[in-house]
């Protein structure tokens, strides 16, 4: 399992990396303007929906169905059901496609508020989206099944590359003002997502697949629409959490809404690289151990997805949160985005930093339920997030009058969700045993609190140096690889078992 999370941790890399370049090209042409808000929020609508339809609710009730089919039927079976669940996705997301065009048509035409204009606008560009990326999860599910992680983890390698070419030369070329060049980064959008569908599909095609239309109606294809359908609320409870946040910080002021998408896409870099992958290779692992009754394999590999998450969440968050106006300053002080609005953003970042671990416990255990075929509980801690998250942002907004107050609550919401879905595990029957993890992770948060001192001590030190207009960037290309060498240093002095499998996994890649 080791060999294939390092797999998809670096293909996910570089699509985050490519991500990071996206995000450093938007912030230096359009900084923190109302237009990148409007942006922000606009592209948020797709996103929901792409997890409602596609690698959310959808993927999670189709894996489980997917993996019986192959262990009962073979890959012609999986073929078979992946093709049904495509030909009926198609219709849904033409319907909603159609039915949102209504509502941003009626926005522009009724609303006064010029910001909701202006986002309804962009939404109608990029809304579209949704078709190609619903369809690019279905299957992917499939190539995660058999195996292949690399290509799907890499998909958003295609997006951020049509956006930088499409807004970084054409809009160069071509925009004559900000309103032409968010025409270009949307134009990327759709053409990035086009590709996003293409690179999987050929991919499952090399595998034996043959994409055809299939509109009969199974007993499994109702099985996963039952499963689909109460996930479908949990996960748009979830996103509905993010859509509160943006929208209220669209209403706050002009540079919330891009504020906080900045503040969520440097917090998803790390997340995206290792918590995400670990949940993605944990997850058909998961499904194979329940569908086949291995409750001790299922138990195992849940502890080994906690265990690895942590590892990886609890470090980062404290990078992030010790050098987060170096980072920011490094990455997007060009162009229109200035120095006030790193002094904005770096609160922001370390709210949200303080949340990962919390994050990564709620993306291993969902997948768990799912992997049981229970989609109540994750519905039920998502409403109880939802309903949590709205109160508070809110209160606290109106409370504190700061941007901060939304993320905040956030993290509040999600630390409830994370400990209601842990003793909802426990009543399952399954023996978990996660005490025999407890230790482990008392030893990665001393590790991550030895590397934070050595983070902020070493900090301390370069402040004795003037380094001129490369300060930041000195300070990341020290620090960065020290504390990483601090905090696996101490965990491999303390004979971890997980830090022998990366360094024995490593060792393997050398010698192939």
């Amino acid at each position: 399992m080791l060999s294939r999370i390092g797999l998809v941790s670096a293909m996910t890399l570089m699509s985050r990396v490519f991500g990071l370049f996206r995000d450093i090209l938007v912030t230096a042409v359009f900084g923190t303007s109302l237009l990148n808000s409007a942006f922000a929020t606009a592209f948020t609508l797709p996103n929901l929906f792409r997890r409602l339809l596609g690698e959310g609710a959808l993927s999670a009730a189709l894996m489980p169905h997917l993996s019986e089919e192959l262990e009962e039927d073979g890959k012609e079976a999986v073929f078979r059901l992946i093709n049904k669940t495509l030909s009926w996705l198609v219709i849904v997301c033409l319907l909603v496609i159609g039915v949102a065009y209504v509502g941003f048509e009626y926005i522009e035409r009724n609303w006064v508020s010029s910001e909701w204009i202006l986002t309804a606008g962009i939404a109608k560009l990029v809304f579209p989206y949704i078709l190609f990326i619903c369809l690019a999860a279905v299957v992917s599910a499939g190539l995660n099944l058999l195996g292949r992680f690399a290509i799907p983890a890499m998909t958003a390698v295609w997006l951020n590359c049509s956006i930088l070419i499409l807004l970084g030369i054409g809009g160069w070329l071509w925009g004559e003002g900000a309103r032409e060049k968010m025409n270009f980064l949307c134009g990327g959008v759709m053409i990035g997502g086009a590709l996003q569908l293409i690179a999987p599909s050929v991919a499952l095609m090399r595998e034996g697949w043959r994409p055809r239309l299939d509109y009969s109606v199974s007993t499994r294809l109702k099985a996963v629409l039952f499963l689909t359908l109460p996930g479908i609320y949990g996960t748009a409870a979830h996103q509905i959490n993010i859509m509160v946040s943006r929208v209220l910080a669209l209403d706050f002021n002009d540079s919330g809404a891009a504020l906080i998408n900045l503040a969520n896409r440097l917090v998803e870099l790390p997340m995206g690289v290792f918590v995400i992958a670990i949940s993605t290779v944990v997850f058909p692992a998961l499904a194979k151990a329940s569908a086949s009754g291995r409750n001790e394999d299922f138990s195992v590999t849940y502890r080994n997805g906690i265990s690895l998450s942590i590892m990886m969440a609890l470090p980062a968050a404290v990078g992030l949160s010790i050098l987060a106006p170096e980072i920011i300053a490094t990455l997007f002080e060009h162009g229109e985005f200035t120095e006030p609005d790193t002094a904005d953003l770096v609160p922001i970042l370390i709210i949200c930093a303080i949340g990962m671990p919390f994050y990564s416990f709620v993306s291993i255990e969902v997948r768990a339920y799912y992997s049981l075929k229970d989609v109540k509980t994750p519905v039920k801690s998502s409403t109880i997030a939802l309903v949590l998250n709205l109160a508070l942002s809110i209160t606290l907004l109106r409370w504190l009058n700061r941007i901060e107050a939304l993320v905040i609550a956030s993290n509040v919401a999600v630390v409830l969700q994370a400990t209601y879905l842990h003793f909802g595990l426990r009543s399952k029957g399954i023996n978990l045993r996660l005490r025999l993890v407890l230790p482990t992770i008392f030893k990665f948060i001393c590790g991550s609190v030895v590397m934070g001192i050595v983070l902020w001590f070493g900090k301390w030190g370069l402040e004795q140096f003037d380094f001129g207009i490369w300060r930041s960037s000195v300070y990341l290309v020290i620090l960065i690889p020290l504390g990483a060498l601090v905090y696996f240093v101490f965990l491999k002095a303390l004979g971890l078992r997980e830090i022998e499998e990366v360094l024995t996994a490593i060792r393997k890649k050398r010698r192939n």
